[in-house]
């Protein structure tokens, strides 16, 4: 009878499993944990688009760039309040699209010093949007008188230089520029054209 009570008690033990360690327990809880909050992460910067790549903006590659007033456009949408540069598709390089306005009224001045007087008609070009040119219309009789002062310094002796039209070109572009950074804060005047040139 001791003999039974003995092997029943060793088929009562054989039959329990041994705990496990619980090390071994805290170490697959934390790795599976980890994995969790990995893929939570990694799954949260797909759906907001942090892998998708960045488009590059145009402007910020032309950012030195200015429209000789020494002021920068930031972008075509005027973030900054500013005109934005106009783009040309090309496949090759980024160009910048010309555009030109025709100043209506030719300009009439006595040249200094002298009975002869000088007649033009200007234009004007921008590598910048529709705003550059809607500042020149509605600055336009401050923009008259600051143009005439400029072709009034003019002396009979300074028609006989060989880059007289060129270098009174850049005079008046720079006053065109000045003009309208003081009342718009940007000029975006590139370059002036004479489509009509008289002295008589």
């Amino acid at each position: 009878m001791a003999e039974a009570a003995v092997e029943e008690v060793a088929e009562e033990g054989a039959g329990e499993k041994k705990p496990k360690s619980p090390i071994v327990l805290i170490i697959v809880g934390t790795v599976g944990l980890l994995v969790i909050l990995a893929s939570t992460v990694v799954g949260t910067l797909f759906i907001t688009g942090f892998f998708n790549p960045k488009p590059v903006d145009p402007e910020h590659a032309e950012a030195a760039a200015d429209g000789h007033g020494g002021k920068d456009a930031k972008g075509k949408d005027g973030k900054d309040g500013k005109p934005g540069k106009k783009t040309k598709e090309s496949p090759e390089i980024q160009r910048f699209e010309y555009t030109y306005l025709q100043i209506e009224r030719e300009f009439l001045v006595n040249l200094s010093g002298s009975k002869k007087v000088m007649s033009v008609q200007l234009a004007v070009m921008t590598h910048y949007d529709d705003r550059v040119f809607e500042n020149v219309k509605k600055h336009e009789f401050a923009l008259r008188s600051v143009i005439m002062d400029v072709m009034r310094q003019t002396q009979e002796a300074d028609l006989t230089k060989p880059d007289f039209r060129k270098e009174l070109g850049a005079k008046i572009r720079d006053a065109i520029n000045t003009l309208l950074e003081k009342y718009e804060d940007f000029g975006g005047i590139e370059d002036v054209y004479f489509t009509n040139f008289i002295v008589q």
